[in-house]
């Protein structure tokens, strides 16, 4: 009976065979039976002390399997320790199953076959295309963010040190399913210059799970750990895993990455400079499509095109990154601080299916102002690499070849472009659009569908919606409310925007997830837009309007945000005929309203109805009541009892009587240069459209920095009768003095209107100090004398010194036409310090200065329904003869009757912060 078996003869068989051999009667007498027995016994029993010394010691974990020492004790496991058993033990010592008891390193290790070479393409077309918009892309960092070199990196100040104090500690992220790398990848950084703090490999929903246990117990490193479930957590179970860790630094590989032994140290050092700290670091990236000459986007897979973007560093094309380089997102490595990892889960991904890449890379930006880029190599050093061995990545399929996963990922990006993630073609090429429009419900995007309209239907106009998306306003639905194509919400085209906010808020009923994901997002987009305005309605949430407000202050190329009440929209449809460059100052004049009055108590009651009824935009309106010493109390208490819900309101009241001319004069005085005054007698009446007009003719005409336009002072409400400086006041019709130019043509005149005008702060200085060099009690002391001029016959008119001003120094205001001298006011001629006076000798006819009112939208009588540009306004001096501006200029020179004496060429020139009259100079 020997010990003798084949090499494939299991430990039970052999067991089991000697028992048979005893049972079967090979003993040949009885008596030998029983020697035989008892041999027999002693024999097994031995066998099993034996098996269970080597079982218990050998079998231990404490001991490293790998020492040659052990080789013995390795045979004689495979020869006596029976499966079943082994199965047994591993089962009480471990969660997991095993077959077979952990091997050497060099037994249990499997490696990838490489058996071909670095794949290389020989399209010249795509050479040259890849080519050239890597090039573009680098000279632009190396421009706006300036680009390293490996060498430059590592000479720039960082926070962690190799030789100390500032060590690093970095928790290295191995992410596993069916390669055959792990080996390959523990090699590496079990010799990395900087040691590793902490290796995880995991090991989610693996088919390998037990072969890659066996590699991590090969390693016998109390520093690396195997984890590992059921469930797969796919792409972002690893980055979960990492917000466990109490590292600095966190190092997470895709199992096709075998890093060169130099990697930590080299993404450690940069990781710690001042530039890159708040970076999110790699080996590999994506540059994402530009847009295309048909201003689509193409796929980010579309073969043979330069606007698909780039994939860096791409060895088929022979691209290496010596420099480093942002891009759009890492691929198959990520190097970023412990703490930045939390921003991948600020927002609910697009899908857990793939692309994380992406996300993370999107939420850094969005709300960390994080960048993600890949490090530059020595080509000459392979240690310098983060990618080693790219053959990998051709060894076995990805799941971005797939067209589902394709047409998933670029769904994705889309999304993440049209949230406010600045590409590198978004950086690279700036746009430059009109309007972008605000709507965080359905109500709101009806609401703001005509203007929207309007700007869009514009030509040369560019404007663009956003919409909350999810369950505040779905995209869909707001196509459809805008008469939209759904298909609007999957082109990859700028048009419509969702943010899917709900993918933030979820069900939280707090405010605070909603503010940060609109700002957050809004200000992404107006950083690649650049709109002149971005505009919502006045009654858009309050944390909203919050989150806009703080974006649109965000940007440096002032995009200023507009808030309309929802009953003013189709009023101001005139916005979208307005210049880029005058939509930016929508929100920098402050126009106040100055009522000058005394005992008229009717009369101003019926004003301050028709200031109630007008359109005002949402702008606050100061209104002011400048009344008299005599004054009388009802129009005391109807001032007292009015309700202004548009602004603060102001009462001056005079002790001692100063008459008409201090009155008017002193009732306004501008604070600053975007101050403007509205003076308005009591008994005048005003359009519900009179402030629409103020507002469109200070920006298309004074607010535009791209029109020149000095010379205006004022803008009239009021449109004239009478020419009212000739002795004879003939009667005038500006509809029909025009009709060769346009009947219903805004004009300039030279005259100022008292009925009803804007005055200018600038203009409205000078004449406070003109006025205050030329007004004696004896109206007759004033040198100035216009040729011709009823005015200068005039005694106890504030407007008579402003005649002369204006006429000296070629000025002019601007007047409305339109049909029947319809306007913006009127003056219903009721008794006061003129109309019916004891001392006027001249008779008024109330027919001749009572004009209607508009009530309607102004637009529709404009030539081509809007403003003229300026430089086709038709100008008129004193005695409403057509004159050039120049030609103004001349004749006010020509009196030479200013305040300082200048030659006929030259006109005075003003200090317009004083008003003070400073030099004279050509005109």
């Amino acid at each position: 009976m020997g010990m003798a078996r084949t090499a494939s003869m299991r430990n039970g068989e052999y067991l089991e065979g000697m028992i048979n051999e005893y049972v079967h009667g090979k003993a040949k007498t009885r008596g030998h039976k029983s020697t035989k027995l008892v041999a027999g016994l002693t024999c097994l029993q031995f066998a099993f002390a034996i098996y269970a010394t080597f079982l218990l010691y050998y079998m231990s974990p404490a001991v490293d399997l790998r020492n040659g020492a052990t080789k013995i004790a390795q045979h004689w496991k495979q020869f006596i320790v029976p499966p079943h058993v082994v199965g047994r033990y591993q089962e009480a010592s471990s969660v997991l199953v095993a077959e077979n008891p952990p091997l050497t390193g060099t037994e249990v290790c499997e490696h990838e076959k490489i058996d071909f070479e670095q794949k290389k393409s020989n399209d010249a077309q795509m050479i040259k295309l890849k080519r050239e918009l890597y090039d573009e892309v680098l000279d632009f960092q190396s421009k706006s963010l300036g680009t390293e070199t490996l060498s430059e990196l590592m000479a720039l100040k960082s926070k962690w040190n190799l030789r100390g104090p500032n060590i690093p500690k970095v928790t290295v992220i191995l992410n596993h399913f069916k390669r055959k790398t792990l080996c390959s990848q523990l090699d590496s950084l079990l010799h990395q210059t900087l040691p590793f703090h902490n290796v995880w490999v995991l090991s989610f929903g693996s088919p390998n799970e037990l072969s890659l246990k066996r590699i991590v117990d090969s390693y016998n490193d109390s520093r690396i750990s195997f984890i590992s479930s059921s469930y797969d957590f796919k792409y972002y179970g690893r980055f979960q895993m990492a917000l466990q860790t109490e590292a600095d630094l966190v190092y997470i590989l895709d199992d096709d990455m075998i890093p060169g032994k130099k990697m930590l140290e080299i993404l450690s050092h940069v990781a710690g400079t001042d530039k890159y700290k708040n970076s999110v670091l790699g080996s590999i990236g994506r540059i994402l499509p530009f847009r295309q000459k048909d201003y689509m986007f193409p796929s980010y897979r579309k073969f043979r095109s330069k606007e698909a973007g780039l994939y860096l560093p791409d060895p088929a094309y022979d691209i290496t990154v010596d420099k480093i380089v942002q891009v759009d997102f890492l691929s198959s490595s990520w190097f970023l601080s412990a703490e930045l990892v939390k921003t991948l889960f600020i927002e609910t991904p697009f899908t857990f299916m793939t692309g994380e890449d992406l996300h993370l890379s999107y939420q850094l930006q969005k709300y960390r102002g994080a960048g993600s880029f890949v490090l530059p190599v020595d080509p000459k050093d392979k240690e310098t690499w983060g990618d080693s061995e790219h053959r990998l990545a051709y060894v076995s399929e990805t799941t971005v070849i797939f067209k589902d996963i394709v047409q998933v990922r670029d769904d994705q990006w889309w999304r993440a472009l049209s949230t406010g993630y600045v590409t590198q073609w978004a950086a690279m090429h700036p746009q430059k659009i009109d309007a972008l429009f605000y709507a965080h419900s359905l109500e709101e995007v009806k609401a703001l569908a005509p203007l929207i309209e309007k700007f869009r239907s514009t030509v040369g106009k560019k404007a663009y919606i956003v919409v909350s998306g999810g369950k505040f306003c779905p995209c869909e639905e707001a196509a459809t409310s805008l008469n939209w194509p759904k298909s609007v919400c999957r082109e990859r085209r700028f048009k419509i925007f969702y943010l899917g906010i709900g993918a933030l808020s979820g069900v939280s009923d707090s405010e605070v997830p909603v503010v940060q994901a609109v700002y957050s997002s809004m200000k992404g987009l107006i950083k690649i837009h650049n709109p002149s305005v971005l505009i919502t309605l006045s009654d858009i949430d309050s944390n909203v309007k919050k989150a806009l407000k703080m974006a649109s202050e965000t940007n440096s190329n002032q995009s200023t945000l507009v808030l309309l009440p929802r009953s003013s929209v189709p009023k101001v449809l005139w916005m979208a005929d307005l210049r880029s460059t005058a939509l930016p100052n929508w929100n920098k004049m402050r126009i106040s309203v100055n009522i000058i009055t005394q005992n008229r108590a009717s009369s101003l009651t019926r004003l301050l109805k028709s200031l109630s009824d007008a359109y005002y935009l949402g702008d606050e309106i100061p209104i002011s009541f400048n009344m008299d010493s005599k004054v009388d109390a009802e129009t005391i208490r109807l001032v007292n009892s009015f309700e202004w819900p548009h602004g603060p309101k102001t009462f001056r009241r005079r002790i001692i009587q100063g008459g008409l001319i201090r009155a008017v004069s002193e009732s306004w005085y501008p604070s600053s240069d975007n101050d403007f005054g509205l003076l308005l007698e009591d008994d005048i009446e005003v359009s519900p459209y009179y402030y629409l007009w103020i507002k469109y003719v200070l920006l298309a005409y004074h607010y535009d920095p791209q029109v020149s336009l000095p010379e205006l002072s004022s803008i009239s409400l009021y449109t004239p009768r009478l020419v009212e400086v000739v002795k004879e006041r003939p009667k005038w019709n500006a509809t029909e003095f025009f009709k060769n130019i346009h009947p219903n043509t805004p004009y300039l005149h030279q005259l100022p209107c008292s009925w009803g005008a804007v005055f200018f702060p600038k203009q409205w200085r000078e004449f406070y100090v003109y006025m205050n060099m030329r007004f004696t009690e004896d109206a007759k002391q004033n040198p100035v004398q216009i040729p011709k001029s009823r005015t200068n016959g005039w005694q106890a008119s504030w407007k008579k010194f402003l005649i002369d001003m204006m006429y000296l120094r070629g000025y002019v205001s601007l007047y409305p036409n339109f049909p029947n001298q319809t306007s913006f006011s009127t003056n219903h001629m009721e008794p006061g310090a003129h109309i019916s006076a004891k001392d006027n000798v001249v008779k008024h006819d109330k027919a001749d200065f009572e004009v209607p009112l508009l009530k309607e939208d102004f637009r529709g009588f404009l030539p081509g329904g809007k403003l003229p540009p300026a430089s086709r306004l038709p100008s008129l001096n004193l005695f409403n003869q057509a004159v050039s501006l120049k030609g103004l200029k001349a004749a006010g020179a020509k009196l030479r009757q200013d305040v300082i004496s200048c030659s006929p060429t030259d006109v005075v020139i003003v200090d317009h912060e004083t008003g003070l009259p400073s030099h004279c100079a050509k005109f």
